[in-house]
């Protein structure tokens, strides 16, 4: 497989996760690009939030259908669904990670990875 297309196939399984996660209104969504740092577990963070433990699971699930359904992938792993404060699916080249607000506040993964390139999603209406 050449480079292109597995950067054609991570770009699909983007935009079923964004999908996914639109379907379920998941808000603040970013896109981290994680390809120009060294030694990263993953090309890519998507990040977003959810006001409740019930919206934070129901978009984790989404997001688990939507990519199963577009691109009939299955996430290798996933964490966090117990108490659904951050739920975390990893999808080897792309990480999912779900948090409840005050949650996503703490960790500041956008500011962690500051010298990465951050996208800002526009959600859908």
């Amino acid at each position: 497989m050449n480079k292109s297309s597995v950067e054609a196939e991570t770009e699909q399984l983007i935009d079923a996760i964004v999908e996914g996660i639109q379907r379920k209104k998941g808000l603040e969504l970013v896109k981290i690009d994680l390809t120009k740092i060294n030694h990263t577990e993953c090309k890519y963070f998507i990040i977003c939030h959810g006001n409740s433990n019930t919206q934070v699971d129901a978009i984790a699930h989404s997001v688990e259908d939507t990519v199963e359904e577009l691109i009939n992938e299955k996430a290798w792993h996933k964490d966090g669904y117990r108490n659904s404060l951050w739920i975390l699916l990893d999808y080897a080249d792309v990480m999912v990670h779900i948090f409840q607000k005050d949650t996503r506040n703490f960790y500041d993964l956008e500011n962690l990875w500051a010298d990465a390139h951050i996208e800002y999603i526009k959600e859908d209406n």
